[in-house]
């Protein structure tokens, strides 16, 4: 790849690269913890529950390493685009189809199929967070890629932090109230108008020459990815690592309610676990990651994240709300360590012209782990035994570390070299 010196996009297109994925974190932090609302609203089974909660990963396990293949061939610019069109619509839907379910002018079984529609369309736009990291990739080089991966991690964390606040403005006071459809309305206007952005302002950051792939992503892509040592490792640390973060997540509702806590204050936890989400990468990981290489910063998350689970553990025998704002934050930096370090890795062991299509693979087993993780959550976790779920996570950790110390970059960073943050002149 060439120097990304010589072609570093502005600050307003990364800029746009943070919006696009905020931006769809925002939606699904909007949408994700109303959904046992509109469960309830609509009279959904839980199959039907189940369903509306995993769809949007199984989405993003098919399509990301689809969307990132494409990518590769076309360029980063006209997949986001589609992405943020996407997003628009399906957010769109999603409040229209609740307003008709709410005033009665579609059944209730009939709401329930059309959430779920909104729901896979919002997830194959949303999958074009690969893409995002790709554009990332080819505006870095490999002593700034870790920073500039962490810089995805931030909007994340940004996006999970506002989307359950914005949330927790829907949550009724009536049990039995019909869920309001302005949710899914302010997602669709945020992504409009990052797509308006991006129409006038993001520039296309894959060069003339490195678009050679004549196909989009195929199966045995990953078969050769696994293959691969130095691949494979790191794609295997990223499904236990996500896994274990997304058991976690799925279960952490159950918790606080076995503590006491209501609706809103679950919303208010889950926009705490974003914040510091955001602190962590977009401030601590991006200057760690100036003085260390990706693999040693990845084993020290790691660490921190077991140590983090352990304790949220220990919190739930306590039957302690207090100690679980004390002790989240600990595994939730870990987990922002942990996963701008991996993507960074899988940056790293990847050649220019297969960028968008290995990290589109990295995000599907991310998909998958988020779909597979929380199953596995609602099974171990028992109000008699709450600590189950989390410490069974850090076991999951601890074999995601073995993986990691036997993973080597082919080209670590440059700790000595002049890091620039992408964006900074």
């Amino acid at each position: 790849m060439t120097d990304s010196a010589e072609r570093k996009p502005s600050r307003r297109a990364l800029l746009i690269i943070f919006i696009t994925v905020f931006i769809d974190l925002l939606g699904f932090g909007i949408v994700l913890p109303l959904l046992p609302r509109y469960a309830h609203g609509f009279g959904a089974s839980k199959i039907e529950l189940g369903m509306l909660m995993a769809s949007f990963s199984a989405m993003q396990f098919l399509f990301a390493p689809i969307w990132g293949g494409l990518s590769d061939k076309v360029g980063r610019r006209p997949i986001l685009l589609i992405g943020l069109a996407g997003s628009t619509f399906f957010y769109a839907m999603f409040g229209y189809v609740t307003s008709l379910g709410a005033n009665g002018d579609l059944t209730a079984s009939a709401t329930v199929i059309w959430l779920l529609v909104s729901r896979i369309g919002a997830g194959i736009a949303g999958a074009t967070i690969p893409t995002a990291q790709a554009f990332i990739a080819d505006s870095t080089d490999k002593s700034n890629r870790t920073r500039g991966m962490a810089l995805i991690g931030a909007a994340f964390g940004v996006g999970f932090t506002f989307g359950p606040l914005i949330g927790a403005m829907f949550v009724s006071a009536d049990p039995d109230g019909a869920p309001s459809p302005n949710a899914g309305y302010v997602a669709s206007v945020l992504s409009g108008l990052a797509l308006l952005w991006a129409i006038f302002e993001l520039p296309e950051s894959l060069q003339p020459g490195e678009n050679t792939r004549r196909h989009g992503f195929q199966l045995s892509a990953l078969t050769r990815a696994l293959g691969s040592k130095a691949t494979g490792t790191v794609l295997l640390s990223i499904f236990l690592t996500t896994f274990a973060f997304a058991q976690f997540e799925s279960t952490l509702s159950l918790l606080t309610e076995s503590l006491g806590q209501s609706d809103r204050g679950n919303f208010f936890l889950f926009a705490y676990v974003g914040l510091v989400l955001t602190i962590a990468q977009g401030g601590i990981v991006r200057r760690l990651a100036k003085k260390m290489p990706a693999a040693r910063l990845a084993a020290g998350g790691t660490l921190i994240m077991v140590l983090g689970l352990l304790l949220i553990g220990v919190a739930g025998n306590n039957e302690s709300v207090r100690q679980l704002y004390w002790f989240v934050p600990v595994a939730v930096v870990g987990f922002s360590a942990v996963t701008p370090s991996l993507q960074s890795l899988l940056s790293l062991n990847t050649s220019s012209d297969q960028q968008g299509e290995i990290l589109g693979l990295g995000q599907s087993v991310s998909a998958l782990a988020r779909i597979l993780g929380p199953v596995a959550g609602m099974q171990l976790f028992d109000p008699e035994h709450v600590a189950w779920p989390y410490w069974g996570g850090a076991g999951l950790m601890v074999v995601a570390l073995l993986f990691m110390l036997a993973t080597k970059s082919k080209s670590q960073p440059d700790v000595d070299a002049p890091a620039v943050a992408p964006g900074e002149e």
